[in-house]
Formats: C-alpha cells, sequence, structure tokens
C-alpha cells in the first residue's frame, strides 16, 4: 500500500504517523508513507541519529519530497543514486528523498515529484542554520522535471509537491487565508507541470491545512490518505 501525508517537522507533527501506525497494525517495509515536504528529519548533523531513530522505528518505508523547512547542506551531502527510475538520497534503507524533477515508478504507478518552496518567515531565520537558498527550486530542476516526463509522453498518475501551481491558490480552502494566495516563483515554475502533465491526483503540503481543492487536487497536513485509485 502507499499512503500520503503532510509536513512532519522531524518530531514536530510526527505523532500523526504513529498514530496511523497503531491504527494499522498489518503494515510493513513493503508500504510506503509518502511525506509532501518539510519532512526535516534531516536537520542537525550532531543529533541525526537520534533524530532518525523514530522513522526508522516506523512499521513502514518513508519517502519524501523536500520542502523549505530542511538542512539541505546536510540532505545535499548525501550520494545520489537511481532507485525506481529516478534520483534519490538514501538517508537510511527504509528511509529515502525523492529529489526534484523526477519520475519514480511504485507498486505499477507512476510519480512525479518537485519539492521545495519559500520560507516566508526565512527573516526570522540564519541561513546555514535554520534557512537556506537551496530551498527555492531551479529553472535547471524544472528543465530536468520537463525532460523526465517527456520521456513518459507528459504522462503520470501521481503529482506530489511541497507547494502548488498558481491556479490552486484561488481554490478553498487556499483562498481562505489571504497571505496564502501570495504567488512565489515555485507556484509559477509548478504552474508548467499543470499545463503539460496529464495526471490523476495532485498531492501537496505546506500550507498548514486539509482539504480536496477539486477532484484532482489535495492539500495534506495532518491527515494520512491512501492514494486516490
Amino acid at each position: 500500500m502507499i499512503y500520503i501525508t503532510g509536513d512532519t517537522h522531524g518530531q514536530y507533527d510526527f505523532a500523526k504517523l504513529i498514530r496511523f501506525a497503531d491504527a494499522h497494525p498489518e503494515l510493513t517495509k513493503r508500504d510506503f508513507m509518502i511525506i509532501a515536504g518539510d519532512f526535516g528529519g534531516v536537520w542537525d548533523a550532531k543529533t541525526l541519529e537520534e533524530d532518525l531513530r523514530p522513522f526508522e522505528r516506523l512499521p513502514f518505508t518513508t519517502l519524501f519530497v523536500d520542502g523549505n523547512h530542511e538542512n539541505f547542506d546536510l540532505l545535499n551531502a548525501y550520494p545520489v543514486e537511481i532507485w525506481n527510475g529516478g534520483k534519490v538520497h538514501k538517508i537510511r534503507p527504509d528511509i529515502i528523498h525523492l529529489m526534484r524533477g523526477q519520475v519514480f515508478g511504485i507498486e505499477g504507478k507512476t510519480f512525479f515529484t518537485f519539492g521545495g518552496a519559500t520560507s516566508i518567515d526565512k527573516y526570522l531565520r540564519r541561513e546555514h542554520i535554520s534557512w537556506w537558498a537551496q530551498e527555492l527550486p531551479t529553472y535547471e530542476e524544472l528543465d530536468e522535471g520537463i525532460a523526465n516526463l517527456k520521456r513518459y509522453n507528459n504522462a503520470v498518475d501521481y503529482i506530489v509537491t511541497h507547494s502548488c501551481d498558481e491556479r490552486a491558490l484561488w481554490y478553498p480552502p487556499l483562498r481562505t487565508r489571504t497571505f496564502q494566495t501570495d504567488v512565489y516563483p515555485e507556484n509559477h515554475m509548478l504552474s508548467n507541470f499543470e499545463d503539460i502533465v496529464t495526471y490523476k491526483h495532485w498531492y501537496f503540503g505546506h500550507y498548514h491545512m486539509d482539504g480536496d481543492l477539486n477532484d484532482k487536487k489535495t492539500v495534506l497536513y495532518r491527515s494520512v490518505v491512501a492514494l486516490h485509485p
């Protein structure tokens, strides 16, 4: 089985995964939980083992796209590997970072991934300590994503991102919060994929809310859901 949820921020929003695991004793490491950015488990080299241990104890394999609240210096120090057709950082055998602009084949389904977003609170943070410029996707990553999608005739089953495309900002529940309708560079970038990709469903996090925008887009935070069929 494949499930998906929103931001975990390391241990801050981790309890939902424990509750889900407790409610599903049948889960094994052959099952997958996708976190739609702000994983936060790779944050401090000094406490890395301690920070990752709770995720390793979960009964399923954790996959995540990066958000804006990640230590990119530490995350990008891991070697790039190919896993299920796309580039990853294998943090642990059962904790895997799905890199930007990649297409993965998982359990017979195709997933396009594109992490990153703008931290609206970056003025309160310190570079290379609590904020990293690499949070913002680059046009090289955008071009790589477009090229990878062409290999699949611009059609995938699922899109998983941290932020969302520009048009999604105007759907409820996002438009109910004025500050969240501000358009950032990553929203423009993700709009490219909305324009060219045929997909079944698009999941994203970042906005700290849960809900279906329409029958093809879902924002996640506290909810843990199975993939739309």
